[in-house]
C-alpha cells in the first residue's frame, strides 16, 4: 500500500483527498513529507500550504482554505491534522462542520489536496463521516512493520541513498537500535554516508557507527548473566554508568526486561506464537523473538527469583538502605555465583 501511494506521489498522481491514520507516526510524517515535497516547490509552499488542527480550528476553516484558488501554483495543499471526528472520542469544545465536511468529500476542489492526519490506532467505522472519508479518500495505514517488513524497510532506505547492506548488519542494527522507525531512519542515514555511493553497510560499520541502547545494553548484560560472565556483566554496568545512566534506571530497566522474558517464556508455553505474544503484550514481534531465545537460557524459577531479587533492590535503594551502584553490582554477582542450567552447558 504504501509503496503504491509513494509511487504515485513520485509520478505526480495525487488524490485530492488522503485519510493517513494509525500508530506508527514516522511512516504519517514521512508519507505528508514525500506529498508536500511532490506537489509543491518551496517556492509554492509559502503560499499553497497550510496546516490545520481540528482541536484548536472548526474543519470548515481547512475546507473554505481548500476552495480559495492557489497563488502562483497549479495546486494547494491543506493537512488537517488531529480530525478526532473520524474516532469515537467524544465531541470537543470546537463545532465542526461535518455536513460540509461530507459535501465535500463528495465534491472536492480540483485545486487542493486535502489531507487528514489521524495518528490514532483505530477509526470508529460506525460513523458516517468515517465511512464516507474512506469510501472518498486514499487511505494509508500506518501500523508497526513487521519484521520482514521492517528488515525491507532498512534496505530499501539504504538503496535510496546508494548503499547496500548485508543481512548481517540489519539484524545487527535492529539489536542495536531498536525498531523505533524515527531512531533507526537517523542510524540508516549516517551508515550511508560512511559506506557512501556504491558502498556495503556490513556488520563492523554497524559496530563501529550505531550505539547501543540503554534497553540493548541491559540485553546484553543479561545474556552475560544467562553465560555467568559476570565480569563481561559488571563491565556493562559500568560501561552505563560512564554514559551516564542512573543505577536506579538500570536496576528499572533490568526489571522490566526481566518480567518481559517471563511473561513471553509463559505465553509460549501455553501456545502462543511470536506474533499472538506481541500483540498479547503490545510489543514488537522482532523484541519478542530476540526475548524468547534469551529466555529459553533461564528456568521459570530464575526468572521469578529475579524479578523478586529486582523489587527487593529498588526497594532498599529508594528507602536508603543501599547504595543504588552496590545494589547493582551485588545482584550481579550473586546471579553470577548460582550454578548454570544443563541446557546451557
Amino acid at each position: 500500500m504504501l509503496e503504491r501511494v509513494w509511487g504515485n506521489m513520485e509520478k505526480r498522481r495525487f488524490s485530492p483527498l488522503y485519510l493517513l491514520y494509525g500508530s506508527e507516526p514516522f511512516l504519517l510524517t514521512e508519507t505528508y513529507d514525500r506529498l508536500v515535497k511532490a506537489a509543491l516547490s518551496e517556492e509554492e509552499r509559502e503560499w499553497n500550504l497550510a496546516v490545520y488542527d481540528c482541536e484548536e480550528t472548526p474543519v470548515q476553516a481547512a475546507l473554505e482554505e481548500a476552495e480559495t484558488v492557489p497563488f502562483f501554483g497549479e495546486r494547494r495543499v491543506i493537512l488537517v491534522k488531529n480530525p478526532y471526528f473520524f474516532t469515537a472520542e467524544k465531541d470537543k469544545e470546537i463545532e465542526h462542520d461535518l455536513a460540509k465536511l461530507e459535501t465535500y468529500f463528495r465534491a472536492p476542489a480540483p485545486f487542493s489536496i486535502v489531507v487528514f492526519l489521524a495518528p490514532y490506532d483505530k477509526l470508529d467505522e460506525r460513523k458516517r463521516i468515517t465511512k464516507l472519508a474512506k469510501e472518498q479518500c486514499e487511505v494509508v495505514a500506518a501500523a508497526p512493520l513487521q519484521e520482514a517488513e521492517l528488515r525491507a524497510w532498512v534496505r530499501r532506505r539504504l538503496e535510496s541513498q546508494g548503499a547496500s547492506v548485508t543481512e548481517e548488519a540489519i539484524e545487527l542494527l535492529l539489536q542495536r537500535a531498536g525498531t523505533r522507525l524515527s531512531a533507526l531512519a537517523n542510524e540508516i542515514d549516517k551508515l550511508a554516508l560512511f559506506a557512501g555511493p556504491g558502498g556495503v553497510v556490513d556488520e563492523a560499520a554497524v559496530e563501529q557507527l550505531v550505539a547501543r541502547t540503554p534497553e540493548e545494553n541491559v540485553f546484553a548484560l543479561v545474556e552475560q548473566v544467562a553465560r555467568r560472565d559476570i565480569p563481561g556483566a559488571l563491565q556493562t554496568f559500568y560501561d552505563l554508568l560512564e554514559h551516564n545512566e542512573e543505577p536506579i534506571k538500570i536496576l528499572a530497566l533490568l526489571a522490566s526486561h526481566f518480567r518481559l522474558l517471563a511473561q513471553v517464556k509463559w505465553l509460549a508455553q501455553t501456545g502462543y506464537g511470536q506474533t499472538q505474544i506481541a500483540s498479547a503484550l503490545n510489543v514488537h514481534p522482532f523484541r519478542v523473538k530476540l526475548a524468547l531465545a534469551q529466555a529459553a537460557r533461564f528456568s521459570d524459577a530464575e526468572l521469578t527469583e529475579a524479578i523478586t531479587e529486582l523489587a527487593a533492590a529498588d526497594y532498599d535503594v529508594k528507602s536508603g538502605a543501599m547504595d543504588r551502584r552496590l545494589a547493582v553490582e551485588l545482584l550481579l554477582m550473586r546471579w553470577g555465583a548460582r550454578p548454570g542450567r544443563k541446557s546451557q552447558r
